[in-house]
């Protein structure tokens, strides 16, 4: 793994010498929710906003949509500084928190990012055919239930296997904790059920990226849960799924998993060409 990681920096930084060329621009606190969606919601008006940060001089770039974790219940919309001037477009989202909201209304304010980015991107010059979409912990989460339960995106008119990569960081593929926990199910008895991305396998989705902390440092069972969605997508045919374990990187392994991030979507998109 650390020879790995090793060559994932130094992609990274040839990625970085090619990106130099590009200039960017920031653009925040962007409305997912059109003004009839928000009526009359205070808390869904001031939450439901996203930020955007696009190359200014290069077209049908690839996008990727980043979700905060925090458990769903805290977290900020963030531009990783590890994924800046790389060529793409960053979106960072705010979505709405328990316990103001339960599920699946912050599943449901993923899939409307992501949907904006779909519908929006082009005017920005980005290509919608390289919408990836990630995130840590619980933003992994909430990536991996959009991309594999397609009926978020399709209240929008969106194929989710249009998603280019789903590359959730630490995400849960059990049922979320915050969701057992509006339950009154205790954070150490896992669930299956549709909340969860490991009840959604299927062979058609899109590729599909898992990164972890090590399992002997990681949350409870997370590199686990991983490895069994990774296994259970490859029996029901699903091919394109990888799965990395960050050796000595706890739950916040996303130093190590950023060059990966990067690696993976300069790929799908070379792919794609």
């Amino acid at each position: 793994m650390k020879q790995l990681i090793f060559f994932s920096l130094l992609f990274l930084s040839y990625s970085n010498l090619l990106a130099q060329e590009a200039e960017y621009a920031t653009k925040t606190n962007i409305p997912y929710y059109t003004s009839d969606e928000v009526a009359g919601d205070a808390y869904k008006k001031e939450r439901c906003v996203l930020d955007l940060y696009y190359p200014t001089n290069k077209s049908d770039f690839a996008t990727i949509v980043w979700f905060h974790g925090g458990g769903i219940t805290a977290g900020e919309k963030e531009l990783p500084d590890a994924l800046k001037e790389k060529g793409i477009a960053i979106i960072g989202v705010n979505y709405r928190l328990n316990p103001k909201v339960k599920s699946p209304a912050y599943i449901e304010d993923a899939a409307a990012a992501i949907a904006w980015a779909f519908k929006k991107i082009k005017e920005y010059g980005g290509s919608s055919e390289l919408i990836f979409v990630s995130g840590h912990s619980a933003g992994g989460y909430l990536a991996s239930m959009v991309g594999m339960d397609k009926k978020y995106l399709e209240k929008h008119g969106i194929d989710a296997n249009d998603i280019a990569g789903l590359i959730p960081f630490s995400g849960h593929t059990i049922t979320h904790f915050t969701i057992r926990k509006e339950r009154g199910i205790p954070g150490t008895q896992p669930i299956i059920d549709e909340f969860a991305p490991l009840y959604h396998v299927k062979k058609d989705a899109p590729p599909i990226v898992l990164i972890t902390g090590d399992r002997e440092l990681e949350l409870l069972g997370r590199y686990e849960e991983n490895a069994y969605f990774y296994r259970m997508m490859k029996v029901a045919g699903h091919e394109d799924i990888k799965i990395y374990e960050m050796d000595g990187y706890g739950h916040g392994m996303t130093y190590p998993a950023f060059p990966i991030l990067i690696r993976e979507v300069e790929n799908i998109a070379k792919n794609k060409d």
